[in-house]
């Protein structure tokens, strides 16, 4: 392969890996902003990356917006912070005078200081619920009938006595409008019994099956899911375009934010106990190989793709980890509890364990990648 193919070969899960990625930080970093004006915090910077600055410049009210070489985050800092984690300093505090404090994020009272931190997660909500309401009321959705067109031989579902042509109305007493909608709920339900009716000729009939869980592979990876060993009746006629109003769609968007928002949370807990593998854990080149994958199908996969990392972003800096939001969040909850601020020490020392998690937490995900993703660089670099 020339230079020139593996450029474009690279190029072409980079690119739209950065575009999907410096979307979801600059609408994380925007929360923290426009909270922090809004409370008369100064901001100093407003970063995009990190490193050396490809582009800046400075606004009228002298915040420097910078972006950076590495696209693998961003920041917002404050006056006063002592670094881009937005911790400030004894030096810098003593140092201050009372107007300055005024216009510092820790000369802020301890709500205002959560508010500011906590707009950074929900503004990645927001941004999902504005995206899937996009996509909802542009495009509507493609739904597949709940319909059985085969079912495998020893497996769980032959063995609960479905049968091909099954239409399943319900599970567990939910109705069941599509195969996306039966497929979630039976993944997420590895083991657990589950009460299906299906329509059956012209009456109904009503069977109990436990999904089994397993590995799957896909292209994105291994995962591990609850299976029953049925397959859709995947023709044209059980096929249908589902379209939205506005206000439609924003419900729809807020159910699928939801969804998202649940089975992270799941997968977490699952983790805990042993339930699920900590396999799928991913980073930046599992996720920039998703978005190459993505951007071949379609530019609306593609975004489809950023409101999911956007609940993600937002999920896992609400973890009460320094430096992450939840950190800060977990310090001001202190802070309100005392009647006082964590001692600089105390601070100090969470920061340490917590920098030593995240970076535990991002070679463990680099670990997973490079296993997953290793093959195909080597074919396109080989």
């Amino acid at each position: 392969m020339s230079i020139l193919q593996t450029f474009w070969s690279f190029s072409g899960y980079l690119i739209p890996f950065v575009i999907v990625l410096s979307i979801v930080v600059f609408f994380h970093e925007l929360g923290h902003f426009v909270i922090g004006r809004w409370c008369g915090v100064k901001v100093e910077a407003f970063s995009i990356g990190f490193g050396p600055e490809l582009f800046s410049f400075t606004d009228r009210k002298g915040t420097r917006w910078r972006l950076a070489a590495i696209p693998l985050g961003g920041y917002v800092k404050f006056y006063g912070d002592a670094n881009a984690a937005s911790m400030s300093s004894a030096e810098i505090e003593a140092a201050m005078s009372a107007e300055d404090r005024k216009i510092s994020l820790f000369g802020q009272s301890v709500g205002k200081r959560a508010a500011i931190v906590a707009a950074g997660p929900m503004a990645n909500f927001l941004l999902a619920l504005v995206i899937f309401t996009g996509l909802f009321w542009t495009s509507g959705k493609a739904e597949l009938a709940p319909r059985i067109a085969s079912v495998r031989p020893g497996e769980a579902a032959e063995k609960a006595g479905f049968l091909a042509g099954d239409l399943v109305i319900s599970i567990d007493g939910q109705k069941i409008a599509s195969w996306n909608e039966l497929q979630r709920i039976v993944q997420a339900s590895g083991d657990v019994s589950l009460n299906v009716v299906v329509e059956r000729g012209n009456r109904e009939v009503s069977l109990t099956v436990t999904p089994v869980r397993q590995d799957i592979e896909t292209q994105f990876g291994n995962h591990r899911a609850g299976l029953l060993g049925v397959t859709a009746a995947n023709n044209a006629e059980n096929w249908k375009m589902k379209e939205f109003t506005f206000g439609q769609a924003m419900r729809e968007s807020v159910h699928e934010t939801w969804y998202v928002i649940e089975r992270t949370g799941s997968y977490i807990g699952g983790l805990f106990v042993g339930r699920e593998s900590a396999a799928q854990i991913s980073g930046p080149l599992r996720i920039a190989e998703v978005s190459g994958e993505l951007a071949k199908i379609s530019i609306a996969a593609l975004i489809n793709l950023a409101a999911i990392l956007s609940i993600s972003i937002g999920l896992l800096n609400l973890f009460p980890v320094p430096p992450l939001d939840g950190g800060h969040l977990l310090y001001f909850a202190v802070e309100a509890l005392k009647g006082r601020p964590l001692s600089q020490r105390g601070q100090e020392m969470g920061m340490r364990i917590g920098l030593a998690m995240v970076f535990a937490l991002m070679v463990f995900a680099t670990f997973n990648d490079i296993v997953h993703v290793g093959p195909k660089l080597l074919r396109i670099f080989g």
